[in-house]
Parts: structure tokens; C-alpha cells; sequence
């Protein structure tokens, strides 16, 4: 069945799209609202609402945690989003993983927390110790003990009182006038921070560390399903694609570090123009998928070369044994790295060389290294 490129190009981009997003939708799946539980809350917003007391540990997941009443114990969270609000109170203390955390109200321990931003507001108050590492920390509360944190902007504002020393480590500080620190203020550049012990073994049930090779396992299995939609809805062109990336491979990986070179600058260029900001953006996320279907292209590129080493032909075993292949190797230290890096220049290569070849003029059997698409294969 032959398809115009450019039909191709849309049908490919749409089962990227699809796949890529599974995993966020399996996740928002799997964390469905929820309130606070006996033993822990899970759930899309976790709300301890305002006049409502929570008594005993709470140990809440989910993409966004709110405190407007009191939690009679410790906190242990992991969210997108983390708010303690002007009437919220935790008695214990608060350990925090989460894209954001502000603080209106009262944490009576201590306070951990890794972020990408922090935020202690005017009337706020922590009466043990701050420990934050973050890349955006801004500090206008007070904190009744020692502060200690490791950001890339730090922020002290006037209404801040720290009772005891801030010790800290940051590209961009800044002390208001009026800020008041009754200990000393020092830079230190080897500061270590101790991220917050969300799950860990202070608290009730904890949740099991996950192998490494889970994650691995699992991003096989997702290129595996990515290559077979990608050998179903264009086997054409994955054919002289494959072709393409055997028979001219030095090319295709020339032409593939130019691509991944070039496009980049020529989208950062449209970002500096107004007009072409969402074209940017937009080229950023395509591109980025892309990268990730030529990766899978390359390792069935892969797959078809070994699979030549014993005169065989088959264009699903080739995407399984490049697949698996790649990913083994991967696994090496440094080698992988780059072997997986040459991998996805020749995909993204031979990706380039097709289509251009596809818009000066079609070509629907050129190559067979994967064999022509039958009822067995």
C-alpha cells in the first residue's frame, strides 16, 4: 500500500504522540482523588480541609497537597504541588519532595524539603530547623532554628526571622534589609543538603525502593510497541529507511549530528522573536519526539545487520533483537552511552535522507533489508 510522505509523516508523529503520553496517563490512572486515609492518602488533590484535624502521621502522593486545617503529627509527602496555608498547621514535621512548596502556615518540627521551588511567606512559622534544597528558595517567615539550604537563588526577605544561623550555598543570594538572622550567615560551597525522608523508615509503611532495571525493562518494552506501530503504519517507509541506514551509514550518521546540531539552533533562533515563540515550543516537543522514534528506527537498523550476520530476514525479529540488543548495551557504562548515541544519529540520519528522497520522487521498493511485508512476517 503505498502513502504519500507527507501522510506518512502525520500518521508516524500521531503514534508518537499517543505512546509518548501512556505513561502520564497510566499515572493519572493510578492516582485518582482521594481524601486523607488511616494509614495514608494517594489521590490527584490530597486536602486536609480548614477546621478539620487529621490525627496521627499523614503520608500523602499525589499532585497536590493542601493544608488549610491541622495535621496532629508529621507530614510526609510527595506531590507536584505542596501548600501549608495561613490557616493550615502540622504539630510534627514536614518532609517534602514536590515541584513546589510554600509555606503561609505553621510546621511546629522541622521542615525538609527537595524542590524546584520554595516559598516561606510573611506570617509564616517553623519552629524547628529548615533544610531545603531547591533551585528557586525565597524565605520570608520565620524559622525558629537554624536554616541550611542549597538552591541556585536564594532570597531572604525583609519580614524574615531565623533564630538561629543560615548557612548556605547559592549562584544568586540576596539579604533584605530588615531581615533578621540571630546567627551567623555563611557561605558554604560544600554544603551538603539532606533531602526529605518522604517514605523512609521514620515513618508507617513505607514504599519499596524500585530496581533500576525495572525502569529499563520498562522503556524496552515501550520501544517495542512504539516500533511496531511504527512497522504496521509505515512499513514502507521503515523498509527504505532501514535500507538507507545499512548501505549508508556513515551518511546517515552525518547527516543525523548535523540534525540533531542544526534544528536546535534554528528553533532557540525563532524563540528570540516574538512571533516565533509557540513555533519554538512546538518544534522543541516534535523534535523531541522525534529524536525518540529515530532511536527505535536505529535500533532496527541494528536488529537487521545482526540478523544479516545469519542470512535471515524478518522485519519483527530485526525490531526485537535491536530493540533488546541496544538496551543490553546500553546497560554498559560509557560504551552504551555511546553506542546508543550512534544509534539514534544513524535513525535520525536515515530518518532525514528518506524523506528527502521520498519529496523528490517515490520509491516504494527501494531496499528489502527487513523483507517485503507478508502474512509471516
Amino acid at each position: 500500500m503505498s502513502q504519500s510522505p507527507r501522510v506518512t509523516l502525520v500518521l508516524l508523529l500521531t503514534a508518537i504522540v499517543v505512546f509518548g503520553g501512556l505513561p502520564m496517563v497510566a499515572s493519572a490512572q493510578q492516582f485518582g482523588p482521594s481524601g486523607p486515609g488511616s494509614d495514608g492518602s494517594v489521590g490527584g488533590v490530597v486536602r486536609v480541609d480548614a477546621g478539620e484535624t487529621y490525627d496521627g502521621d499523614l503520608e500523602a502522593a499525589g499532585g497536590s497537597i493542601v493544608i488549610a486545617g491541622t495535621v496532629d503529627g508529621d507530614v510526609e509527602t510527595a506531590a507536584g504541588s505542596v501548600l501549608v496555608t495561613e490557616t493550615g498547621r502540622v504539630t510534627g514535621s514536614l518532609d517534602a519532595a514536590a515541584g513546589s512548596v510554600v509555606i503561609e502556615g505553621t510546621v511546629d518540627g522541622d521542615v525538609t524539603v527537595g524542590s524546584a521551588a520554595l516559598a516561606l511567606r510573611e506570617g509564616s512559622q517553623v519552629g524547628g530547623s529548615l533544610e531545603a534544597g531547591a533551585a528557586d528558595v525565597r524565605l520570608d517567615g520565620a524559622i525558629d532554628g537554624d536554616a541550611r539550604v542549597g538552591a541556585d537563588t536564594l532570597a531572604v526577605g525583609s519580614t524574615a526571622a531565623i533564630g538561629g544561623s543560615l548557612t548556605y550555598d547559592a549562584a544568586n543570594f540576596t539579604l533584605a534589609d530588615g531581615a533578621s538572622v540571630s546567627g551567623e550567615v555563611t557561605r558554604d560551597e560544600s554544603l551538603s543538603v539532606t533531602g526529605p525522608d518522604v517514605f523512609g523508615s521514620g515513618g508507617g509503611a513505607g514504599l519499596p525502593a524500585v530496581p533500576a532495571w525495572v525502569g529499563s525493562v520498562y522503556s524496552t518494552l515501550v520501544n517495542l510497541v512504539l516500533g511496531a506501530v511504527l512497522l504496521v503504519v509505515a512499513p514502507n517507509f521503515a523498509r527504505r529507511l532501514v535500507d538507507a541506514g545499512r548501505t549508508q551509514t556513515l551518511r546517515s550518521g552525518g547527516i543525523g549530528l548535523l540534525t540533531l546540531i542544526g534544528v536546535p539552533i534554528v528553533l532557540l533562533l525563532l524563540l528570540i522573536t516574538i512571533v516565533g515563540i509557540p513555533l519554538s515550543l512546538a518544534g522543541l516537543v516534535v523534535f523531541g519526539l522525534l529524536l525518540w522514534v529515530t532511536s527505535v528506527y536505529g535500533a532496527i537498523v541494528v536488529g537487521t545487520w545482526l540478523l544479516s550476520l545469519v542470512d535471515y530476514e524478518n522485519r519483527w525479529v530485526a525490531l526485537l533483537v535491536g530493540v533488546v540488543a541496544v538496551a543490553l548495551l546500553g546497560a554498559v557504562p560509557i560504551l552504551g552511552g555511546l553506542v546508543q548515541f550512534a544509534v539514534l544519529l544513524v535513525g535520525l540520519g536515515a530518518f532525514v535522507v528518506v524523506l528527502r528522497g521520498s519529496e523528490e520522487g517515490p520509491d516504494e521498493d527501494a531496499g528489502a533489508a527487513i523483507g517485503t511485508p507478508s502474512a509471516d512476517q
